[in-house]
């Protein structure tokens, strides 16, 4: 202990020495760089408590009875806990149904767009072909646009599909693909699916970071252009092949625009989630007999028990990929 004290007040009496001799510029920039990591803490603070709180809220709503919702006393912990609002929000959900579904389908679009995308992003980086600038500000135009804008398009392209006359030339009408995951595989194959512009730009920017020497060198050694991708370029690009393929699942596992526009009655997630509402009403009725409308309190408790349900998959696919998640945020960058 005594040593302890000894070597702090060397210390103390060093750091004194270096300011004077420095005419206090040693104790303003200490007083400075603490004054940095407080506001730092603070902004870091409050920036969590936006993101968290909310779900904090979430969560201790979930396991209230409906008295505790109008119970002024009752802000944060539930007096009366129960795990009942989970039970009612999978049965309102079909969840068991719904995640499975949400789960293939999510999974096999992610898959589909991340491979078109990755080869697309590749010619784009490394090939020159006519039109070039074009096609890619095709690719921007896909990223500004929102999908709402060609809504009726998509709604009669694929409820009248067709390809050039072929099957209203032989069978006598079109096919109608609506209600089916048809159209989700079509549009994504044609890199039209949700978000795909996004995928080949930030697939596109990655590659070009990358010397070319390395393929240079490949080339050297004998290997051709699709072997040098895929054992030269495509093992290097891990880390941004697992960052989009983690937007792509979780933008197609909360995605309600196009399944709404294309899978119709098909239980997923998302649609469950946005139906919940009206699913606790009929609920209700069948109870009690009689047409009742649920309180306010009563539905926001089931809609948040119901959106957590959602988010509990995907933060548990994001613990597993979070390592290259973060590699690739720092090791990617824009290169124009």
């Amino acid at each position: 202990m005594t040593k302890a004290l000894a070597k702090q007040k060397r210390k103390n009496s060093d750091f004194w020495e270096r300011n004077r001799k420095s005419e206090g510029y040693l104790l303003k920039k200490t007083i400075m760089n603490f004054l940095v990591k407080v506001c730092r803490f603070i902004l870091l603070f409050g920036v969590c408590f936006m993101i968290l709180q909310p779900i904090f809220n979430k969560i201790s709503v979930s396991f209230m009875e409906e008295q505790d919702l109008y119970n002024p006393m009752v802000i944060a912990i539930p007096e009366h806990f129960t795990t009942e609002n989970y039970q009612l929000a999978a049965q309102l959900m079909n969840y068991s149904e719904s995640i499975v579904n949400s789960l293939v389908i999510s999974l096999t679009i992610a898959i589909l767009q991340i491979t078109v995308c990755t080869l697309v992003g590749y010619g784009f980086a490394r090939f020159e072909f006519p039109l070039k600038k074009f096609w890619f500000a095709c690719v921007i135009m896909v990223v500004l646009i929102p999908p709402q804008t060609i809504s009726t398009s998509l709604h009669l392209h694929f409820r009248f599909f067709d390809i050039l006359g072929i099957f209203k030339a032989v069978t006598g009408s079109t096919i109608n693909l609506r209600g089916s995951v048809l159209p989700y595989y079509l549009m994504s194959a044609g890199c039209m699916g949700l978000k795909n512009g996004l995928y080949i730009y930030m697939i596109r920017q990655f590659f070009r970071n990358i010397p070319k020497e390395l393929e240079e060198a490949a080339y050297v050694d004998g290997c051709g252009t699709l072997k040098t991708f895929l054992r030269i370029m495509l093992p290097d690009a891990k880390p941004i092949l697992t960052s989009c393929f983690l937007f792509a699942f979780v933008w197609q596992w909360t995605d309600g625009f196009y399944s709404k526009l294309f899978l119709g009655n098909i239980s997923l997630v998302s649609t469950s989630l946005s139906r919940i509402a009206d699913s606790l009403a009929s609920y209700l009725q069948r109870l009690v007999g009689t047409t009742v409308t649920p309180t306010v309190g009563r539905v926001n408790c089931i809609v948040s028990t119901g959106t957590l349900m959602i988010v509990v998959p995907v933060l548990i696919l994001y613990l597993f990929a979070q390592k290259g998640f973060v590699e690739s945020l720092s090791s990617s960058g824009i290169k124009m």
